[in-house]
């Protein structure tokens, strides 16, 4: 049986706390019919909007966090602020934090240990860039990617963690992987998560697809067995495109 799936609009560096406070009020009617066991909605607005979202029907997500719980690290926040605002699942990895704020795997892995910590739900990303597809090493540059965000980290449930494959050469960029290229790329790394967590939990953990996702190619990615959801970025800031996206997994779902 497939994992229950997950549709997580990531709003980037949009929404400020108004629009956070009356996009999630209109979300959350719109959800009344969507029921809770089909598919799992999170949203991630700024750190600053997070208080306002009030998630009813769905979860809140943030887009990066430290990985101390506090100390000198100005402009930084810690697992247990998140924690403590009610943030349910956090966003690690993205390519954007990779290329333009120096994230590195090793920041990455402490991101996740950190989370796990507090009981927040990592989405780590992972995700190759153009010329790494051209030389045909995606598979391996993944693999990389996962086995370092991983690196000493336990799960007591397999929905604890949550992986996002987001080629960079998709993202923002109007390009998708075809079915079969995310699909190849979700078989890769759900045998990394068999071999690092076992078959069974391995087996189970939510593997999402993003990267210019969007209402005419989200069908045809939920016909492969092994994409689990989606990471949405611009779209999910339009309600009813982002609506259309949840209502089409969910009536899917049996």
């Amino acid at each position: 049986m497939k994992p229950r799936p997950i549709v997580a609009g990531n709003w980037k560096l949009n929404k400020g706390p108004a629009e956070a406070r009356a996009f999630g009020e209109a979300l959350a009617g719109r959800l009344g019919d969507v029921p809770r066991s089909k598919v799992d909605v999170i949203v991630a607005p700024p750190f600053v909007s997070l208080p306002a979202l009030k998630p009813q029907g769905f979860f809140s997500g943030a887009q990066d966090v430290y990985w101390e719980d506090k100390g000198a690290f100005t402009g930084e926040v810690s697992p247990a602020m998140l924690k403590e605002i009610g943030v349910d699942y956090c966003i690690v990895g993205h390519s954007e934090r990779r290329q333009l704020f120096g994230e590195t795997d090793r920041t990455v892995n402490l991101k996740v240990s950190a989370l796990l910590a507090k009981g927040i739900r990592p989405i780590l990303c992972v995700g190759e860039k153009l010329e790494e597809r051209k030389a045909g090493i995606m598979y391996n540059v993944v693999r990389f990617q996962l086995s370092a965000g991983l690196f000493d980290v336990s799960i007591k449930n397999p929905e604890d963690i949550v992986v996002a494959y987001e080629p960079v050469w998709a993202i923002g960029t109007g390009n998708v992987a075809t079915p079969q290229q995310a699909e190849d790329m979700h078989e890769v790394i759900r045998q990394s998560l068999e071999k690092r967590f076992g078959i069974d939990d391995g087996g189970r953990i939510r593997i999402l697809y993003g990267g210019s996702v969007n209402g005419d190619n989200i069908e045809g990615l939920m016909d492969k067995d092994q994409i689990n959801g989606a990471l949405v970025g611009g779209v999910s800031l339009d309600l009813d495109k982002f609506i259309s996206i949840i209502n089409l997994i969910a009536k899917r779902e049996k």
